[in-house]
């Protein structure tokens, strides 16, 4: 019976990988996120350290590699999202899924699986390896901030895939998800950078700390940036995180990232029509 349902998921996901990473696609962003990794990672000092990296050392360095092969990845993934399961939708194809002896979700699965999972994987492979590669010195002693710093740089994409996702199901128009999500991207970030000194202004009101929390929920980044940048300074800045108050705003945003796609999940499987 295992072997029956998983036949077909697989299938759906062959067809959707063949999709999403026909050639050269999968070649060309691998070499992408290389290059990108090299480019643009920046050691400053760091390469003349002569005991220990500390982890803000690996916070920099990381951030920097992630600077822009991070929207290069965004890329990749709404592409996926977007005009992969919105072409499925609007050219009918998903009708051709529902023969297969599988459950509405689990075809969502093996869409997103590919469009999101195998793209995730490339991405992080390349990545860490390529920074392996350059600085293994920053990255075995501090590997877990390493993984921090992509969990929390990782989160704010994947909320927006989360949301271009649901808004292709509903429009059923991938161009149109793919715009909106950009736009929301670079909306996102407008925000970020307005916010930061806005809140300075106000100093230690309720208003400018709250902002910066509410901000950080959506991208935990902001509290990780915020913790390495002023952390120990007092009396200038407004609401510094704790460690524990980073992992607890990276947390938070996971709900948030999966509570969308939850949601998702629930208009495939009850809401949509087709």
């Amino acid at each position: 019976m295992a072997n029956r349902k998983g036949r077909p998921f697989l299938e759906i996901f062959a067809l959707a990988l063949k999709e999403d990473f026909r050639f050269p696609t999968f070649e060309l962003f691998a070499f992408l996120f290389c290059v990108g990794t090299f480019v643009f990672a920046n050691f400053g000092s760091t390469m003349f350290y002569s005991t220990s990296v500390t982890s803000n050392t690996a916070y920099n360095v990381t951030s920097s590699a992630l600077s822009t092969v991070l929207f290069i990845f965004m890329i990749l993934v709404f592409k996926n999202i977007a005009y992969g399961l919105g072409s499925d939708l609007e050219k009918g194809i998903v009708q051709t899924y529902l023969s297969y002896p599988l459950k509405r979700r689990s075809i969502l699965s093996a869409k997103l699986l590919s469009a999101l999972g195998v793209s995730l994987m490339l991405f992080l492979g390349v990545q860490i390896l390529s920074l392996y590669i350059l600085a293994p010195d920053v990255v075995i002693p501090q590997f877990g901030t390493v993984l921090l710093t992509y969990a929390a740089s990782l989160c704010y994409p994947l909320l927006i895939a989360g949301i271009i996702l649901l808004v292709t199901l509903i429009l059923r128009r991938g161009g149109s998800a793919l715009v909106l999500g950009i736009v929301l991207y670079f909306v996102l970030e407008i925000i970020q950078n307005l916010i930061t000194p806005i809140a300075t202004a106000t100093q230690l009101s309720e208003s400018g700390t709250l902002s910066l929390q509410i901000m950080s929920l959506f991208s935990p980044n902001f509290a990780l940036a915020r913790y390495y940048q002023f952390y120990g300074q007092t009396g200038i800045h407004v609401w510094v995180p704790t460690a524990s108050g980073v992992i607890a705003c990276i947390g938070a945003g996971y709900v948030i990232v999966a509570s969308i796609f939850v949601v998702a999940y629930f208009y495939v499987s009850r809401r949509l029509s087709l």
